[in-house]
């Protein structure tokens, strides 16, 4: 795969990206956490990356968002998604999800859509997620107490990069071998013709070492479970709570994670606990064993009264004999039960073994002295036995464990990928529940004439609890202008409609009961303008226009009141002459306007007209049917107004019986005359 083909990847990031494992697969399945992986990229990168790749991999030109307003649609149904992960993996992956004209693009998000909104969002799954993050590389392990070593430089150069973790010597001969011994616990001799080789200390000679480097260093494989221990538990709990296929065995890989520290050594193991604990305790517990001797020994001298001869008081201080002499000669027995006492103490304290005890109790000697002291040789010796018992068992418990998990570690990131997607899957699911989804039906031949057709659609952008908001149906094919009253719902209705359009070419479920629509190059949502343009953003808008016109075939045009932009003559007449150059030109279009009948009369077609009808007044308020009724130009708010005044006064003037002439018809009023004006 050539990475600097993707859109927005230089020379720099090709070369991050390809120090991951598998860059095409992470790339091709939009894995955000494992691109963000790569050196130096962050997740939000990554998914920009992820994007341009699956932009690449469907021949998808890009652009299908047009406007300010569109991305706008774009964003706030995506935050509505997003808003119900659990996961930030979850959320980031949500961005790799664009609208797109593509075919193969759009259908490859709806196969995966399809499943997603079977799943069901159980709240133990939900809880489960929570403590699910994307896994993490461990980054460099050293290990200072093994070492490689080799005779052949080509053998040193081979093994430094087969093997970083570990320090590589050259050596000349089995003496080199013996000096290293001396520095390192275990030296691993690369060369056959060290074999046979009889050097103290523990040297191996493995001459396949580089072939199966976690037999050598097994702290590779197990930095990685030791620093993803709690995330792999996390994707264990989530596989359990959702009852998910595992891609490993999950009781197997639990108990090697219990099996590991978080440190990356072996945990849970009796005999190399105890000597952890002998070789951290050695110095107080031969510090201990001292005091006890000396305390031993001086109540014994408190006890006992020693009477000595003056003529071997004298002999003593002729042989220049001093305290040691004397415990000899007169204390000897208290001495000997001493010293049994302080070798007792530290065998008892680091629970010594057979061979240890004997080293031990080489500690404390039998000839007499006060104080008592121990013999640093000796403590030395029992330390390094001990040191080097525990090496041996810790190395061979992790080249075990690491030998165990090892062959888990693929399936181990399997598992958290499945359990991160399953939190993506699990939000588009609660989103199609929460706003009544469904997926749409598109219709692919180039030569339908289908524009949208939407059924029971609520949008997801109004800030309402879903059973508060009326559904809305309404279709168009070709263009159609759509008028209503004043906030009876001709902006909700285009948010409807963008809504729809963006999230079915995303390939998601959209916010209605059923939704046909062809698929379409782009989308131009223009919001309502504030306030008359000045001159210059006059020219400005109708330029964007006349592109779109000159090549709008395939698009969806969403135009709120472009009425605002200049005079209401003017902007019927431009309105009509854009509707006229849209309609030749096949697109789609829906513009909303007070100026529907005006633009209707000068347009050079016969333009739909729909309207968003009120049925009344009550109480002071709109009561709107908020469907747009085909073929139907809906009445204003001041006619309805006016309307009720006029009804008003008709009641008033018949309760008064006056103003009725003889034939019992009421005269006009003032009220009818300006609802005439309407007609």
């Amino acid at each position: 795969m050539d990475l600097e083909s993707i859109p927005g990847v230089g020379e720099k990031t090709a070369r991050a990206l390809a120090e991951l494992d598998d860059p095409e697969r992470a790339l091709r399945a939009g894995d955000v956490a494992a691109i963000a992986a790569a050196p130096g990229i962050s997740q939000g990168r990554a998914a920009r990356i992820a994007r341009g790749a699956i932009r690449r991999d469907h021949d998808d030109p890009g652009g299908f968002l047009a406007t300010d307003r569109a991305r706008e649609v774009y964003r706030e149904v995506l935050a509505l998604l997003e808003e119900r992960t659990v996961t930030d993996y979850a959320a980031q992956r949500l961005e790799t999800i664009y609208p797109s004209p593509t075919r193969s693009r759009i259908e490859e998000v709806r196969a995966f859509a399809t499943d997603a909104i079977e799943r069901e969002p159980d709240p133990a799954v939900l809880e489960a997620l929570e403590g699910l993050e994307p896994l993490r590389e461990p980054g460099d392990v050293r290990v200072r107490e093994r070492c490689l070593a080799t005779t052949d430089a080509e053998r040193y150069s081979a093994a430094r990069e087969a093997i970083p973790e570990l320090s590589v010597e050259v050596v000349e001969d089995a003496q080199g071998l013996a000096e290293l011994a001396r520095g390192y616990s275990t030296v691993i001799a690369l060369d056959e013709s060290f074999a046979g080789v009889t050097v103290e200390g523990d040297v191996q000679v493995r001459p396949a070492a580089l072939e199966n480097p976690a037999e050598v260093v097994p702290e590779r494989p197990l930095a990685f479970f030791a620093r993803n221990r709690d995330r792999l538990a996390a994707a264990v709990a989530v596989h359990r709570a959702a009852d998910m296929d595992a891609a490993c065995d999950l009781e197997a890989l639990e108990n090697g994670l219990s099996r590991l520290a978080e440190d990356g050594t072996v945990a849970g193991d009796d005999e190399l606990d105890r000597l952890t604990t002998a070789v951290d305790d050695l110095d107080a517990a031969a510090s201990a064993a001292e005091s006890v001797a000396n305390d031993r020994l001086r109540e014994a001298i408190r006890e006992r009264d020693v009477t000595i001869e003056g003529s071997d008081l004298l002999s003593l201080v002729e042989r220049g004999a001093g305290v040691d002499s004397l415990l000899s000669r007169e204390l000897a027995d208290e001495y000997a039960a001493a010293v049994e006492a302080a070798r007792e103490h530290l065998i008892d304290a680091l629970d010594l073994d057979q061979g240890e005890r004997e080293i031990a109790r080489r500690a404390f000697g039998d000839e007499p002295t006060f104080p008592v002291e121990r013999d640093e040789d000796a403590i030395g010796r029992l330390r390094e036995e001990l040191t080097a018992a525990k090496e041996r068992r810790a190395g061979r418990l992790k080249r075990e464990l690491a030998a165990d998990l090892a062959d888990r570690r693929e399936g181990a990131r399997r598992l958290v990928r499945d359990a991160l997607e399953l939190d993506v899957e699990l939000a588009i699911a609660r989103f199609a529940r929460d706003f009544g989804c469904t997926m749409p039906e598109f219709v692919w031949a180039d030569e339908e004439t289908t524009g949208f057709a939407i059924e029971g659609g609520r949008s997801p952008l109004l800030d309402e609890p879903l059973e508060a908001i009326d559904p809305v149906d309404y279709a168009v094919s070709g263009v159609a202008l759509l008028s209503g009253v004043n906030s009876g719902g001709k902006t909700s209705t285009l948010d409807l409609v963008a809504s729809v359009v963006v999230l079915a070419h995303m390939g998601l479920p959209v916010p209605a009961e059923t939704v046909r629509l062809r698929r379409f190059d782009d989308v131009h949502y223009h919001a309502k303008t504030q306030g008359t343009l000045d001159a210059g953003a006059f020219e400005s808008t109708v330029r964007e226009f006349a592109d779109l016109a000159q090549g709008g075939e395939g698009s969806l045009v969403l135009v709120d009141e472009l009425e605002s932009i200049t005079e209401p003559g003017a902007s019927a007449k431009i309105i009509a002459g854009i509707l006229e150059a849209l309609s030749e030109n096949g697109a789609t279009a829906v513009f909303v306007s007070h100026l529907a009948g005006e633009i209707r009369e000068m347009a050079g077609f016969d333009v739909t007209v729909d309207g968003i009808e009120a049925v009344g007044l009550v109480d002071g308020k709109l009561e709107v049917e908020r469907s747009p009724v085909k073929d139907h130009l809906a009445r204003s708010t001041p006619e309805l107004i006016v309307e009720k005044l006029a009804d008003e006064a008709r009641d008033e003037a018949v309760a008064a019986n006056g103003g009725v002439p003889d034939d019992g018809e009421p005269e006009p009023v003032f009220y009818d005359r300006l609802l005439e004006k309407f007609d």
